[in-house]
């Protein structure tokens, strides 16, 4: 939609923006509604009884539980084209739908409040996403409890609810939770948030106690670097603490069983050795030119890191590598622009790195999996179709999306290596490039009704 006119008034901006909000709340709420339709016109029984678009054989689909107890079952290939469609990664797409049934089928009195405007999507979907692990009853229990108050209470405050729920109606379930809670608990290095700067985000769930023991250790790190020199803010001190207690800060002696803290900056104990592997791409232009050769500033030297294909400077990793004890593998140069092949079935070492290296993720549409934890597919099979193991016949693929792509009635075709064409079992096409996922459906009418081929 085009503006025809700015308002040329505080008072008439205003007016607008509060029209323009509230149709995107009424679309976020006929969302979850076609979300809920989508589900209940491809549930667990149209697997078996052929009633779904996919060309499955048996065993190859299965159904997925994506709400609480009583909302229904849907099948597996149908979550990823919605997904796909919505212009999500299959993970969100189960998300959207699992909430929208959650809150269709366990939680009435909010759904219906969201239905009618009375309470906006996003606050509805964040209320089911906490009651999925409830019993009916304590679903409903927050339900009534929360459904008259929902467009004003604080999100802590629909969370104490849920778990009031959880204890009052679930005590047994609340037991087992508490003896399996060591399946929770957890340190995560987030490699898709590495920034330009070198830093990466890491997110705990650990017992309380051993939180705070944590809090104190890093409080206590952070002061001795000050006192070692160090003017960084706290919080850069408290970051640098946690690295130095990962290298050197407690060590366990296995001759005593006894964990013996060394203090920041003693040398009484070896520090640990680093390992660090980098792929690093340059550019044929960044290794020609030199200083020299122009006036204007030199471009940033960057290093590219291959998990999460994101860059740092050349300078960042010089520091890395700087670091006493660091021990760095250097591999071999690969150039992705040669095409690789051979007269086997099985990919080499060789083959899968460059890959690897040249795709980065899945490349189905939208998906961010790392391509090194994902199958290695024959865009063109190798069997009876002659598909060769090449380079710009291999793509990375997740086993989810692998089985949806051989099972699932989706194909795929490579433009050129790097990119590829997905089309749905629907007539949808999406474009997969190094850059990301488009969503090429209308080009793709457009070229077939002039009668030339979708890829040309």
């Amino acid at each position: 939609m085009t503006i025809t006119a700015m308002p040329d008034t505080a008072a008439a901006v205003l007016g607008a923006a509060r029209e323009r909000r509230r149709i995107a709340d009424r679309a976020e709420a006929e969302l979850l509604e076609f979300a809920v339709q989508w589900a209940v016109l491809h549930p667990a029984e149209s697997i078996e009884t052929g009633a779904a678009t996919y060309r499955t054989r048996s065993g190859d689909e299965t159904d997925v539980v994506l709400a609480g107890a009583g909302a229904p079952l849907v099948a597996e290939f149908a979550v990823m084209e919605f997904a796909a469609a919505m212009g999500m990664t299959t993970d969100g797409g189960k998300h959207l739908l699992g909430e929208a049934l959650e809150l269709r089928y366990r939680l009435p009195r909010v759904w219906e409040r969201v239905r009618t405007g009375r309470l906006v999507g996003w606050r509805g979907r964040r209320i089911a996403s906490r009651t999925m692990v409830l019993s009916p009853g304590a679903a409903a229990f927050v339900d009534s409890h929360v459904a008259p108050v929902a467009h004003k209470i604080r999100p802590y405050e629909n969370d104490r609810l849920v778990d009031e729920a959880f204890a009052q109606l679930m005590p047994q379930a609340v037991i087992q939770d508490m003896r399996d809670s060591w399946e929770t608990r957890r340190v995560t290095l987030h490699g898709d948030q590495v920034m330009l700067m070198g830093t990466m985000a890491v997110s705990m769930e650990l017992d309380l106690a051993d939180a705070m023991d944590f809090d104190a250790a890093v409080s206590e790190g952070a002061a001795r670097l000050a006192e070692l020199g160090s003017t960084a803010p706290l919080d850069a001190r408290r970051a640098m603490a946690v690295g130095e207690m990962a290298r050197h800060q407690l060590a366990l002696d296995l001759t005593s069983g006894e964990l013996s803290p060394t203090p920041l900056g003693s040398t009484t104990r070896s520090r640990a050795r680093r390992n660090l592997v980098l792929h690093v791409h340059l550019s044929d232009a960044a290794l020609a030119s030199s200083p020299a050769e122009s006036s204007a500033p030199a471009p940033l030297p960057l290093g590219r890191l291959e998990n999460g294909d994101h860059v740092v400077t050349a300078e960042q990793v010089r520091a890395w590598c700087g670091v006493p004890g660091t021990h760095v593998v250097v591999k071999p140069v690969i150039d992705l622009h040669d095409r690789i092949r051979v007269n086997q079935y099985e990919i080499p070492v060789r083959i899968a790195e460059h890959v690897v290296l040249r795709d980065g993720t899945c490349v189905f549409p939208w998906c961010t999996r790392p391509a090194r934890g994902c199958d290695l597919d024959h865009v063109v099979p190798h069997g009876t179709r002659g598909g060769p193991t090449a380079t710009d016949n291999l793509a990375p693929l997740c086993r989810r999306h692998h089985r949806l792509k051989t099972h699932g009635g989706w194909t795929y075709s490579v433009i050129e290596p790097g990119s590829y064409l997905w089309s749905t079992p629907r007539g949808h096409h999406f474009l997969r490039d190094p850059i990301g996922t488009t969503d090429v459906s209308a080009d793709v009418a457009s070229v077939r009704s002039r009668g030339a081929p979708p890829d040309s």
